[in-house]
């Protein structure tokens, strides 16, 4: 685990996360016993993004079509192998710069998402 690894030292460890209903502080508790998930859970700070547009739908997206286009239904000898396989995908996907198709306005966005959205004092 992260906390107990690589963060080990870190006061605090942001943690960036979609909406998820699992994606909460209890989902400690139902994994880890009490105390374990209390000590853990001092140390996070859960900040979701947003549920319309996010960043994050568009990478697991991605994620989600290079599991289907290169690795799904395939086995890879070596870890240096699967490195090439989608290193040669993400190459060839990033030449050709597909977008995202947002079907939210900016417009219907400030509306809809005007919690979000910094007030201005004009």
């Amino acid at each position: 685990m992260l906390l107990t690894g690589r963060y080990a030292a870190a006061e605090k460890v942001i943690l960036v996360c979609d909406n998820r209903n699992t994606h909460t502080f209890g989902a400690f508790y139902e994994a880890f016993d009490p105390a374990t998930a209390r000590s853990l859970v001092r140390r996070l700070e859960i900040r979701h993004t947003p549920k319309h547009g996010s960043w994050l739908n568009v990478a697991e997206c991605e994620l989600s079509a290079m599991a289907r286009q290169c690795v799904h239904g395939r086995r890879f000898g070596t870890l240096d192998e699967l490195r090439a396989e989608t290193t040669a995908w993400q190459v060839h996907t990033n030449d050709r710069q597909r977008g995202v198709e947002w079907q939210f306005r900016i417009d219907d966005a400030r509306v809809k998402l005007k919690s979000l959205y910094p007030k201005l004092g004009l």
